[in-house]
């Protein structure tokens, strides 16, 4: 067959297959036209998950009657001047979205630009357009997508169920409102109630209103501020607590000079930020917005315009890592499953009514306790520090543990208050001023540990001790084997490894923080995440999961008996602490149960 020319309605057809792979990416590409137009409110109504019907309202600058002609020919566009490829601005830019639906649908647009006296209209049908007529419209376009994919029907196959293509449509308007919250948006069809979000104050107060509206009040309640600047490149915008996580990465927005990217750089600095905080099959939730100069960022890699190219992609994503740790670090203690909420709240209420007393007299009662707040053994109560774990420092000594003296005022001022009790040797039960907190000890002291781990290590190396006798650990040959390979990392942690003959190693020395460490079940743990790391992982990334594991052998246990001096000094370590808030796992470290909260439970409000 000798070469020929295609035809322009093939050609455009061929475009469509890049720029209009769904009904999603139709709503994208002409909700993307309405915001380059100025528009401060855009409405989308969708039909058969967009198959049937798409259509699209602004009230933006509009067109003339000249330019209306021209939006529908390939390669037409008011947004690039011959100079400007390395300047983008605007969200489009190639001028292929309009003739490529008209190639694959049938299209039609009205629109009125301020300076004609009345509307102008065009339809586009196969990639054969007709005259332009007048119309009916105020200032502002409306643009209506019918039957797409008609003119490739075998296009159609590849789509999902209505439902599913509605939903990657709601998707794309979540985005572009996050990215907006200037606008008002209104998404209705589909048989569902339409959903409005009405324009946003700017700052940062009307984005986090736009936020919450799309994300949801958790995001809201728990969301922290987070503002980066360095040479010209800015990151703002807010992030999740901890508490609240996702099981993937689809609860992270990332948006570049106003444009939703889905960048593994920004993905990777985001996951590094967290990587203290949260377990590895756990997400976080942020919406990150970068501004930088347009000539500093690549924004024609992809035809749908999703993906982007940094000039300096390192100090984005040192940028990136900065801003939320920082601000992570800011908030310090407070995550949103520190208080609690509504659900645990009615947890609290009582499951039936008990039976009245009637005139019973408690007191008379020989088998009522004189001074039932007197009851707590503590005799049984073991050293400080037990075997394999690290000291409180608890200063001066205190009453004894069976007697529950009240809390000294000065204590009851501090965030995490004055211990009062332990249940089920697990729980630190303290008071503050205005409620009580409940603190998971093994959690709280795994969090302390950890970072004296990290503060060590990044000053002059962790402290260790020497074994008069080393401990031989038999473990299976490939264990052995990785735990070998990777004994220069662990002994920056002051653990000391060798081999030992087939099967075995010889530890010869130990953290000093983790005081006698049971070293067999510190190795085989080791060895468990060890397996897991991507051969790629940075060294960064592996001493950190050294030291998460070694804490979390070096910390108090559940189950263990806390002397009063003993809980209090690990409330003020908490306090002195960063992000004690949550342990190395991502779970919260304590609860705050206000004293307004309790007096809902009984009643008195």
């Amino acid at each position: 067959m000798p070469v020929r020319q295609l035809p322009e309605q093939l050609v455009n057809r061929i475009a469509a297959g890049e720029v209009v792979e769904r009904p999603a990416s139709v709503v994208k590409e002409l909700v993307e036209n309405a915001i380059d137009a100025g528009a401060s409110r855009i409405d989308v109504f969708t039909d058969g998950g967009g198959r049937r019907r798409i259509g699209i309202t602004d009230d933006g600058g509009g067109m003339t009657r000249t330019d209306l002609a021209l939006a529908v020919d390939r390669h037409a566009t008011s947004k690039l001047d011959d100079e400007d490829l390395l300047r983008i601005r605007t969200l489009g830019f190639r001028g292929e979205a309009l003739p490529s639906i008209g190639a694959v649908a049938k299209l039609g647009i009205t629109t009125r630009h301020a300076s004609e006296p009345h509307a102008w209209s065009l339809s586009v049908e196969g990639g054969e357009k007709s005259e332009v007529m007048p119309a009916a419209l105020g200032q502002g376009t409306r643009v209506e997508v019918n039957e797409l994919f008609y003119a490739t029907p075998a296009r159609l196959k590849f789509l999902k169920t209505d439902r599913t293509e509605a939903e990657a449509i709601r998707e794309v308007v979540r985005r572009l409102g996050m990215a907006r919250p200037d606008i008002a948006f209104t998404l209705a069809g589909e048989e569902r109630a339409p959903v409005t979000w009405a324009a946003a104050l700017p700052g940062a107060a009307g984005r986090l209103t736009r936020l919450g509206d799309i994300l949801g009040a958790d995001f809201r309640a728990s969301a922290i501020e987070v503002r980066a600047e360095r040479e010209g490149v800015t990151v703002e915008g807010f992030a999740a607590a901890p508490s609240l996580t996702r099981a993937n990465a689809l609860g992270q927005y990332l948006f570049v000079n106003g444009r939703p990217v889905r960048d593994k750089l920004i993905l990777g600095a985001v996951r590094a930020a967290y990587s203290d905080y949260l377990p590895r099959d756990r997400h976080p939730v942020v919406a990150l917005f970068v501004t930088c100069d347009p000539q500093e960022v690549d924004a024609n890699v992809h035809p749908a315009k999703t993906e982007v190219r940094f000039r300096n992609a390192g100090l984005v994503r040192a940028l990136i890592v900065h801003a939320l740790k920082e601000g992570l670090a800011r908030e310090g203690r407070r995550t949103a499953a520190n208080t609690a909420d509504g659900a645990t709240l009615q947890a609290f209420r009582p499951a039936f009514t008990p039976p009245r007393p009637g005139n019973w007299d408690w007191r008379s009662s020989p088998s009522y306790p004189v001074n039932p707040m007197r009851t707590f053994d503590g005799a049984a109560a073991p050293a400080f520090a037990e075997p394999g774990q690290a000291a409180f420092d608890v200063g001066a000594p205190t009453a004894d543990v069976r007697f529950e003296a009240a809390p000294a005022p000065d204590l009851l001022d501090r965030p995490l208050g004055a211990a009062r009790t332990q249940i089920h040797e697990t729980y630190i039960v303290s008071q503050t001023r205005d409620g009580l907190i409940v603190v998971d000890q093994h959690a709280a002291h795994e969090r302390i540990v950890y970072e004296r781990l990290k503060a060590s290590l990044a000053k002059n190396g962790v402290q260790r001790q020497i074994l008069l006798i080393p401990e031989i650990v038999e473990l299976d040959e490939a264990t052995v084997e990785k735990l070998l390979d990777r004994a220069e990392e662990l002994a920056s942690f002051g653990l000391a490894i060798e081999s030992f003959g087939p099967g075995a190693v010889a530890v010869r020395e130990t953290p000093s923080l983790l005081g006698k460490a049971n070293a067999a079940g510190l190795l085989r743990d080791l060895a468990e995440h060890m397996a897991e790391w991507d051969e790629a992982l940075p060294l960064e990334r592996r001493l950190m999961h050294v030291a998460a594991t070694m804490a979390c052998h070096g910390s108090v246990r559940a189950g263990r008996r806390l002397k009063p001096e003993e809980m209090n000094a690990l409330l003020r370590e908490m306090e002195d602490t960063p992000n004690s808030g949550q342990c190395n796992h991502g779970r919260p470290t304590y609860v705050e149960l206000k004293l307004s909260d309790i007096e809902k439970l009984f009643g008195r409000r």
